[in-house]
């Protein structure tokens, strides 16, 4: 059993102090949701010729609060579970940098777990109630990340679960709510999405590999080993503009979406970043580098069906 840690001693921060609440959001890893929605979206407008506004903003603010809740979740977790100190790398801090009561955490992350739950609410009440049970696996998967008895992100399974969560069903839920239905096209064009995001948690993991070690944990950065692991990386890359290409190929889509190559040097440098190295501090641009290019080619995606319906 780990010993129980106390949060930091230093006083409580000031609760106007903004930068404080914001960077419990890890606001780096909330392009993982935004990039999915703007992708569903943009190809229900090429699917339908339109869309409903105020559902894709309730959707957008829905992912974005549900993604933010999930990192409180971690933040908290990590902290019961003694994995989180003051020198940790890449959370937000706020309970053993700041003061923050972790009560307090837990309760703003379920806080926005209900925002989120009446955001679908009115999405369910202009669409379908099927997409709340959607909504349900959800969220039970956003807590169950790093709470209940055996967290995911534990396990070898966690990039399979964000990938699956934040990229294949927030695309498919996207493009539903506008349409009315799922697509061949729309579940293919998410398969690259689901491999980025799974790309920044293996990222994460790959930065976290000795610490997360010394804890128990089991993430497959660990099974695999450091360089499996940034083999594996580059692994998902590489398919994942592969895929796009193959698209094209066959048909399936514009030979505009091409223009995601342009975030090939993104992808270039993160896995680059990681070789040679095994200090989280020295990895922390590889990982930035990861969310990045997983940002940059979900937007260019959108831009490329834009630009083909002109």
């Amino acid at each position: 059993m780990q010993p129980q840690l106390q949060p930091s001693s230093s006083p409580a921060v000031n609760g106007a102090d903004w930068r404080v609440w914001w960077q419990l959001t890890r606001p780096h890893t909330l392009t993982a949701a935004f990039a999915p929605v703007l992708l569903g979206t943009a190809l229900a407008i090429e699917y339908s010729g339109g869309i409903h506004w105020g559902i894709f903003l309730a959707m957008l603010i829905a992912s974005l609060l549900i993604q933010a809740a999930t990192n409180m979740f971690n933040e908290y977790y990590d902290f019961k579970r003694g994995l989180d100190n003051e020198n940790s790398v890449g959370i937000g801090g706020a309970i053993v940098r700041h003061g923050i009561k972790p009560k307090t955490v837990l309760n703003l992350a379920f806080g926005l777990y209900g925002i989120s739950v009446l955001l679908g609410i009115y999405i369910c009440m202009s669409t379908s109630w099927w997409v709340a049970a959607v909504g349900v696996v959800s969220l039970a998967a956003g807590y169950l990340y790093t709470g209940g008895p055996l967290p995911i992100a534990y396990t070898p399974f966690g990039e399979l679960v964000a990938g699956f969560f934040m990229g294949v069903l927030i695309i498919l839920i996207s493009f539903y709510i506008q349409t009315g239905t799922v697509t061949p096209t729309s579940v293919l064009v998410s398969i690259p999405s689901f491999l980025l995001v799974g790309a920044i948690l293996l990222a994460n993991n790959i930065r976290d590999l000795d610490g997360d070690k010394e804890f128990g944990r089991k993430t497959l950065a660990i099974l695999l080993g450091r360089n499996g692991a940034i083999r594996l990386l580059a692994g998902m890359f590489i398919v994942s503009y592969a895929w796009v290409i193959g698209l094209i190929i066959a048909g399936v889509v514009s030979p505009w979406l091409a223009i995601v190559a342009l975030s090939i040097p993104k992808a270039v440098k993160a896995t680059k970043g990681f070789i040679g190295k095994s200090n989280p501090l020295q990895m922390m641009p590889a990982m930035a580098a990861t969310a990045k290019t997983n940002t940059i080619f979900g937007l260019l995606l959108s831009v490329g069906i834009f630009i083909s319906l002109i």
